[in-house]
């Protein structure tokens, strides 16, 4: 086991020595040297300086590009103290009116938002002790969130889990991370420095209308502060059992007047998770990324944003070797305000993500996406608040196959157009319908119709009521078409040439409600009726084809409310219902959801409290519980049983500049399972330790 603060630091170290070349000399010495000094606080200056010479990292053509992108500074660059910690808490009356973007494509006080939306806040996210995006969300009620082994998660909302869920869209800053090869998320290459993630919008439920295809059952949406608001000098590092060693250092100056930008590194070496009889599982997790942002407010009408991730890690597998993660992106938006209701925004993008060895396929990809969206908002009239927005993606895939599995074509190039609109129609003063539709093209199944229908009624001052109709679809991906095993025929499994959409219409209703000041309570109740969804037939005849084969519904209730108890102590509690009734069409048959797609707990509940200590003390707690995992056929295929879990977190603000934090994870149990695999190969995640010091300047 590797001791605490002995990272591979190659990733880092690379930036550091591209960021010397690009300063001029004025700059230098003080950022760097700012830089420097403070990793040998850690006793790791000799081992960076020492590892410079290691830079021959993969994909360094697109990394020099974008450090000389990013990183012309100028001599103005502000080296002064930043201000003081503003840690403080939001008053529900302050979550109540949170502006949230996610539900209407345009700020919105969360409390009037006519869908079941939860926000996590920096705060939460802080006092979590979430070292990863994926725990994070673990934070939010109406999310299913299974960790499979020390890599991957199964994350997903209103059914349909698995390691590779496909009914969730996921954003970072307003880029989608959907990966084409299986409509679904790659976790472990989703990261941020936590401390510079603003909120994270959590919508169960249909997002199509806005935001497209695969928004099935949810959307999430992660947001990172502006680089006005990250000004100064931050580090942070620490380690433990599972945790093994992380740090991260950021620094946000000026450029010129209006024009602030922040750069930031990070890294991490999580340790493999554990066997049934406590044997190593191999599958251990390191990763390096840094970036920039950039924001400039040109003018009281027009902002402009460009910002930009570089990646680099290694994930170990059993029974040997490893797979390499590597990537970047670049983004760019342009915001015009015309008046205080109406506004036009320009979005670009380009994502490249390789992957070598893909865990549990044994193949490699290489994609590239570019993205362009444009998006309007208007007041019309009185009583009419539209947003439209035109959109196009192209995505370039490239698939080094195995023996054993094949992606064919190995080379596919794919193009998606959307064209979404919305209005918000204010019926009285208390009572709105927003009505709205998406159209897309994509190359599989040509037109995608996605329309909603919205109802809000603000009963009282304290009380609103929303209901939805919403019709989504999840269209087909790589793995649903062009999947063949093995690599040359005789086929055991071949993917459908004529895999359609899967499809669902969900009906919804909402209610949210302050009975005190100091209390908030939302309940939200769901039936989501599903068509053509994605079966694999079982031998004979052979081969097994994937088709789309199986209806079915699912229904439930999700509630959560939050108590400010004293100013010292909050109380938070959600609880899910779900029930799923899924049936395969007459003569045929279905391996997919029975062993891999339903892994979904019927009922969970968490409750936690977040206590503010004397002399800046704090203490958090969080116990969950999640029901037995079972197929939607009540199959034991590797069950997970009921389980209880406890997260805590000591902290203590030393001053304005240092924070000193404890986290305990898992703490319930030595080791348990939330993922379902047959037992003999099936990893279970250990109870955790660590400790993170936090310099702010």
């Amino acid at each position: 086991m590797k001791t605490t603060l002995t990272w591979r630091s190659e990733q880092l170290v690379r930036a550091l020595d591209m960021l010397e070349k690009r300063l001029p000399v004025a700059a230098r010495k003080g950022l760097l040297s700012m830089v420097k000094q403070s990793f040998s606080v850690v006793g790791t200056q000799q081992r960076l300086m020492k590892n410079k010479r290691l830079a021959g990292a993969t994909g360094s053509w697109w990394a020099a590009i974008f450090l000389a992108m990013a990183l012309p500074l100028s001599a103005q660059t502000n080296l002064s103290n930043a201000s003081p910690l503003q840690l403080k808490k939001l008053s529900l009356e302050d979550l109540m009116n949170l502006d949230v973007t996610s539900v209407s494509k345009r700020p919105e006080p969360y409390w009037r938002a006519p869908a079941a939306i939860q926000v996590i806040t920096q705060d939460d996210i802080r006092r979590s002790g979430a070292s990863s995006i994926p725990e994070a969300l673990r934070l939010a009620d109406n999310l299913q969130v299974a960790q499979v082994n020390a890599q991957q998660w199964a994350i997903t909302a209103r059914g349909f889990n698995g390691n590779y869920a496909n009914k969730l869209l996921v954003m970072i800053d307003g880029r989608s991370v959907y990966t084409p090869l299986y409509s679904g998320v790659f976790w472990d290459v989703q990261d941020y420095l936590m401390e510079d993630i603003d909120r994270i919008e959590v919508i169960s439920g249909p997002g199509a209308t806005l935001w497209g295809a695969n928004a099935v059952n949810g959307v999430i949406n992660i947001m990172s502060k502006s680089a006005k608001d990250t000004q100064g000098f931050l580090l942070e590092a620490g380690g433990g059992t599972e945790m093994r060693g992380f740090g991260g250092l950021r620094y946000g100056g000026v450029l010129a007047t209006n024009v602030y930008y922040r750069v930031y590194g990070k890294f991490f070496d999580r340790d493999s998770a554990v066997l049934r009889n406590g044997a190593d599982a191999n599958n251990g997790w390191r990763k390096g990324q840094g970036g920039f942002r950039i924001d400039w407010e040109a003018s009281p009408q027009n902002t402009v944003t460009v910002q930009g991730d570089i990646y680099d890690g290694s994930l170990d597998q059993a029974p040997g070797g490893h797979s390499q993660i590597t990537g970047g992106n670049l983004l760019t938006r342009w915001t015009h305000n015309f008046t205080e209701d109406s506004a036009f925004s320009l979005q670009m993008y380009y994502d490249r993500t390789d992957r070598t060895r893909i865990t549990g396929l044994n193949l490699s990809e290489y994609l590239d996406t570019y993205d362009l969206d444009a998006q309007y908002r208007l007041q019309a009239g009185e009583r009419n608040n539209l947003v439209m927005g035109l959109g196009y993606r192209f995505t370039h895939d490239k698939i080094q196959n195995s023996p054993t599995l094949a992606f064919l074509p190995p080379v596919l190039d794919r193009n998606l157009f959307s064209a979404f609109i919305q209005d918000e129609i204010k019926l009285f003063d208390n009572l709105t319908f927003t009505p709205g539709t998406k159209l897309e093209h994509n190359d599989y199944t040509e037109w995608e119709f996605q329309p909603s229908g919205r109802l809000s009624w603000g009963v009282t001052s304290n009380q609103t009521i929303w209901a939805a109709v919403s019709r989504a679809v999840r269209t087909p991906s790589r793995f649903d078409a062009d999947q063949f095993r093995p690599a040359t025929p005789p086929y055991t499994i071949a993917g459908g040439p004529n895999f359609i959409s899967e499809t669902v219409n969900a009906y919804e209703l909402g209610y949210r409600v302050r009975p005190h000041p100091n209390v908030t309570l939302t309940a939200s109740t769901f039936y989501n009726n599903y068509d053509h969804l994605r079966t694999r037939s079982v031998p004979p005849p052979a081969p097994s084809i994937i088709g789309n084969n199986m209806n079915g519904q699912t229904y439930g209730a999700e509630l959560n409310g939050s108590w400010q108890v004293s100013e010292e102590l909050r109380l938070k509690a959600g609880y899910t219902l779900l029930k799923e009734e899924l049936s395969v069409f007459p003569g045929f048959t279905d391996a997919s959801h029975t062993l891999l797609e339903t892994q979904d707990p019927q009922q969970q509940f968490s409750v936690g409290a977040a206590i503010d200590l004397p002399h800046q003390w704090e203490f958090d707690t969080r116990l969950r519980w999640v029901d037995t995992l079972k197929n939607f056929s009540g199959g034991q295929f590797g069950s997970v049983p009921a389980y209880f879990e406890l997260d805590a977190r000591l902290g203590w603000r030393v001053n304005d500049h240092l924070e000193l934090t404890l986290v305990g994870q898992n703490l319930l149990h030595d080791q348990h399972p939330e993922y379902s695999f047959p037992s003999a190969t099936r990893s279970e995640i250990e109870r955790g330790f660590y400790g993170k010091a936090v310099w702010r300047f």
